[in-house]
């Protein structure tokens, strides 16, 4: 499948996204939010999907957002459109129920550092560089980033990127822990599909339910896993069946139990 801001492929239960606007850097706009957002609504509804790869082409994975369109927009479409409807973009591909894997090139700025922040993990080229620095532009991170980045490497980490809006490289990030490893530029989408296919041939139910732990461990959607999990167990039992069965049937249930 095509699309005027990305593309997207599905191989043997791997699903790459690849942000494709490399004459702008990969920079954001509606639309490709609007492209963004398609995706991940068919990787929501898709069972055979169980490891996403993001990606970009180009020099640059995603360069934040594109600040000619982000500069026409006036303060209530910044705020309507732009920052709440990033946040609702971002929060559904954090929530993704299969593992999301970062594949990161060139340059990973603003709300490009915001995307991989929402995945599982990143990978990078050792080209990569990668930098929080909308302060240079008399703004902060919109999407998350001022939550997302500490919890990831630490407050004063953090700060630091924010405070200063410097770039830091690879090896930096990857000793901080923004990525798990780096590897040289052309081996990078290998090594990306390596981990997917390590994850997709694994059981998908065991898979999906290790990552809400992960999240309910570091306190994302902590509510959700607790009950999602108790749901299903208790659904999953004797007792579970028989209320069900009871209440269809309109009688007292026989509760034994089990």
């Amino acid at each position: 499948m095509s699309d005027t801001r990305i593309d997207t492929y599905l191989e043997n239960g791997v699903f790459t996204i690849t942000l494709n606007r490399p004459e702008k850097l990969n920079a954001i706009d509606l639309a490709m939010t609007s492209a963004l957002s398609d995706a991940i609504t068919r990787v929501e509804e898709s069972r055979d999907i169980r490891a996403v790869i993001l990606t970009s082409t180009g020099k640059s994975f995603c360069v934040g957002a594109d600040i000619g369109a982000f500069a026409e927009q006036n303060p209530v479409m910044t705020w309507r459109e732009w920052v709440r409807g990033g946040h609702v973009l971002i929060d559904r591909l954090s929530a993704l129920r299969v593992p999301t894997i970062g594949a990161i090139n060139g340059f990973c700025f603003g709300g490009g550092l915001e995307l991989a922040l929402a995945l599982d993990f990143c990978i990078a080229a050792d080209t990569a560089k990668f930098a929080a620095p909308e302060v240079k532009i008399g703004t902060v991170p919109g999407w998350g980033g001022s939550q997302r980045l500490p919890k990831l490497i630490g407050p004063a980490r953090a700060r630091q990127m924010m405070y200063t809006g410097t770039a830091i490289d690879a090896a930096k990030a990857e000793a901080w822990g923004l990525v798990t490893e780096t590897v040289a530029p052309a081996a990078l989408m290998q090594r990306a599909n390596e981990i997917a296919g390590e994850i997709a041939a694994n059981a998908p139910i065991a898979v999906e339910v290790a990552k809400q732990l992960a999240e309910g461990a570091s306190g994302l959607q902590l509510m959700a896993t607790l009950e999602s999990l108790a749901g299903g167990f208790t659904k999953s039992t004797e007792d579970g069946a028989e209320g069900l069965a009871a209440f269809l049937e309109k009688r007292s249930p026989d509760y034994k139990g089990n």
